[in-house]
């Protein structure tokens, strides 16, 4: 999986994410501000802490992390099995 290189905090609950491939975009995360540890984000200044954590996730401090591998999914569009074809092998197997 690419690595992410920069993430930036945006308005309105959005992170600008890079990763070493080149992929690059933005990401609504409004959807979870306010609800269990993402509480923390009711002030605002505590969304704006972003940065990447030491084992590269997406973290706000160290009580809140994101994975990048799902973020990368939701930037582009894509499905685990079309990182992971592995995924798809396993997924015929059980069907």
């Amino acid at each position: 999986m690419p690595k992410v290189l920069e993430v930036k905090p945006l308005e309105n609950y959005r992170l600008w994410v890079k990763y070493s491939d080149g992929v690059e975009g933005v990401v609504d995360l409004s959807e979870l501000a306010g609800k269990g540890v993402f509480v923390a984000w009711k002030d605002y200044r505590e969304f704006r802490k972003v940065h990447i954590g030491p084992g590269g996730e997406i973290a706000w401090g160290e009580a809140i992390d994101l994975c990048p591998d799902a973020i990368y999914l939701k930037i582009t569009g894509k499905k685990p099995e079309d990182l992971f074809p592995k995924l798809r092998e396993v997924g015929l197997q059980h069907a």
